[in-house]
């Protein structure tokens, strides 16, 4: 487990990296516009170079998306294996220990807790309202998304991506746009796995304290 997490942390860095570098190559052209005063201001970057950016940030977020995932599996994973354990082995001990109430209930609700949390951040994202190819043009949705695009016939969804190719700032608009949705689902997803990593850490401490505490008051009301 901990090697996966050391790889996912050295994916995260590496992307991260080349998105740093793909930004400098981007902007690099307006610094060395903004040094020669007797030219005419330019746009920022090349077309290369921009197109290296959105490459970049494509790149980082479908990482960021692949390690928010796999962060979520861990979570269900781990949860999964302690509600099993405490429902095969504690459970049926239950009647004859009955001290053991508290402190498994605490396992159970932190780790129920996590586990729905973790699915949440999990489960894919779909949208339920049908967009039209007019509603696309008119900036209503993202054609690049595939939750917006299932919904159109393969002739409509041609025709939109015709008229896109055909001007490149709407293209790179809509990238943009793309690109600010996909960060908008990371947030949701980050913010989910938050709270299902805090959940199992307090299911843990809490726990453990509840046992110990448990055993503490055993012991001190025991007849020697």
């Amino acid at each position: 487990m901990s090697k996966l997490l050391q790889d996912i942390d050295k994916k995260l860095e590496k992307t991260s990296r080349d998105l740093h570098e793909a930004v400098a190559l981007a902007t690099g052209e307006q610094g060395a516009a903004a040094d020669t005063p007797d030219e005419a201001p330019k746009k920022a970057g090349t077309a290369r170079g921009i197109e290296t950016m959105f490459r970049s940030a494509y790149r980082v977020q479908m990482d960021l998306t692949g390690l928010a995932d796999n962060k979520a599996n861990m979570m269900i994973s781990i949860n999964g294996i302690i509600i099993s354990i405490i429902i095969a082995s504690v459970a049926p001990k239950l009647d004859t220990n009955p001290w053991l109430l508290i402190p498994t209930t605490v396992f159970l609700m932190g780790t129920l807790i996590s586990i729905v949390f973790a699915i949440m951040a999990a489960r894919p994202r779909v949208s339920s309202v049908p967009i039209t190819l007019q509603d696309l043009e008119s900036s209503k949705g993202n054609i690049l998304f595939f939750g917006d695009f299932a919904n159109l016939q393969q002739d409509q969804f041609v025709e939109g991506m015709l008229d896109l190719l055909e001007d490149r700032n709407v293209l790179y608009e809509t990238m943009i746009r793309n690109i600010y949705g996909l960060g908008s689902v990371l947030r949701k997803k980050f913010a989910l796995l938050q709270i299902a990593y805090t959940a199992f850490m307090l299911a843990l401490v809490l726990g453990v304290l509840s046992f110990i505490g448990v055993f503490v008051w055993i012991l001190q009301n025991t007849p020697v």
